[in-house]
């Protein structure tokens, strides 16, 4: 970690939660990434409010980016570990198909469980953000990436 940003990182958190809210009671919907996002193809009836919440989600990035640039430096993609053979783009693409493995047999991601599920009180959330925080500390232990 570079430095400790706690104001971005409160304002982050709160604009995150915002949004949650707001999907949950304009909506009835969860803002589960992996759930908006795995119900794109094939599309599902209700595409449109899908396609608008990850075009905000990403838009509201690049503005908050032009915005307010003293937040800190563009987050930059990490690079394969010196064991890794294969090249920083499969590593990703692993890392990626991993994740969205996982996604899928956790019934959710950390958006779903961690943000929305975590203020339901769910307990399946509970069991799942638990899990990922050990997978996160293992990876990060074995890998040496931070």
């Amino acid at each position: 970690m570079d430095s400790f940003t706690p104001i971005p990182a409160a304002i982050g958190g709160t604009l995150i939660g915002l949004s949650a809210a707001l999907l949950w009671l304009g909506n009835g919907r969860i803002a589960g990434i992996s759930g908006i996002f795995g119900q794109l193809l094939p599309p599902a009836s209700t595409v449109i409010w899908r396609l608008l919440f990850l075009v905000a989600l990403v838009a509201g990035t690049f503005l908050a980016a032009a915005l307010f640039p003293s937040l800190g430096r563009p987050a930059t993609l990490v690079e394969a570990p010196r064991w890794f053979a294969g090249g920083t783009p499969l590593w990703i693409g692993i890392a990626g198909l991993l994740t969205g493995f996982g996604t899928k047999i956790g019934n959710g991601c950390t958006s779903g469980h961690g943000v929305c599920g975590l203020a339901r009180l769910s307990p399946r959330s509970f069991t799942a953000v638990g899990v990922f925080f050990l997978v996160a500390i293992l990876t990060v232990t074995l890998t040496g990436i931070v």
